[in-house]
């Protein structure tokens, strides 16, 4: 069984797109099948796997796959192969698709439904979320029904966290289904009284259960990001790695149960 996992957080500059490529990146260097989606119309992801080209040329994209429930099956031949896993990049029409999708029938769904018709069983479907609360990122949830959490070490972060529950409990009572929380990942981690009582609050409000993984500031991660590839494929050693490495191990305990 494929563990699909989104990773989300609506407030902007979290490290949201870091988290997923370098989480797909520990998981691939680890042995596994790993597919990652760009669902942010903005495209970062796209961009720091190396496919900028792709994000505005003429051609069906994943925009198309979406708006049309009948033409899931295309979500096959967008799937692009990335020295370390497969990508499915954004398009920059996809900021079209949130309003279009608003009275769209089945419009949280369609993700899904795309997903249900991949040719390719993987073992492992990284979802890069938009940094807002909607449509897409609604899609993403409920396609993966998990969730890593990625957040910076500042205060700012407590409301972005409690807009993203209530979301998240909001999609689990409408459509009668358990989103779960996989873990928190703590982006630009500083040596300052406010990034140690964030990282304290983090551990309390989430417990045992959901494991807080420290990210120190490296600027080989954003030299990987310039390079297309992860931290895993970065010719440069960086001491971060084994916290990723962390990571995808506690998702293979996760896809274990």
């Amino acid at each position: 069984m494929t563990l699909k996992i989104a990773v989300s957080n609506q407030k902007g500059g979290a490290g949201k797109t870091t988290t997923a490529i370098n989480t797909a990146g520990a998981l691939a260097a680890r042995g596994h099948d790993v597919l990652g989606v760009d669902l942010d119309p903005q495209g970062h992801f796209t961009e720091g796997v190396g496919y900028p080209e792709a994000y505005d040329e003429d051609a069906d994209s994943l925009y198309e796959a979406l708006l049309d429930i009948t033409r899931s099956e295309l979500i096959n031949d967008l799937v692009h192969e990335h020295e370390e896993f497969d990508v499915i990049t954004s398009h920059i029409d996809m900021f079209k698709l949130e309003g279009e999708l608003t009275t769209a029938r089945r419009r949280e769904e369609r993700l899904s439904m795309a997903f249900d018709a991949l040719e390719h069983e993987y073992d492992y479907i990284i979802i890069d979320c938009p940094p807002n609360l909607g449509p897409l990122t609604d899609n993403a949830l409920l396609a993966s029904r998990n969730v890593i959490i990625p957040a910076p070490t500042r205060s700012t972060a407590m409301r972005a966290l409690e807009i993203l529950f209530d979301q998240i409990e909001i999609l689990e009572e409408t459509y009668d289904v358990d989103i779960r929380q996989l873990a928190v990942v703590a982006n630009e981690v500083t040596q300052d009284s406010e990034a140690d009582e964030m990282l304290e609050w983090f551990r309390n409000l989430f417990g045992e259960a959901v494991p807080v993984f420290e990210v120190r500031k490296r600027v080989a991660l954003q030299r990987a990001w310039n390079s297309g590839v992860s931290i895993f494929a970065h010719d440069e050693e960086c001491d971060m790695e084994a916290v990723y490495d962390d990571l995808a191990a506690h998702l293979e305990e996760v896809a274990a149960r």
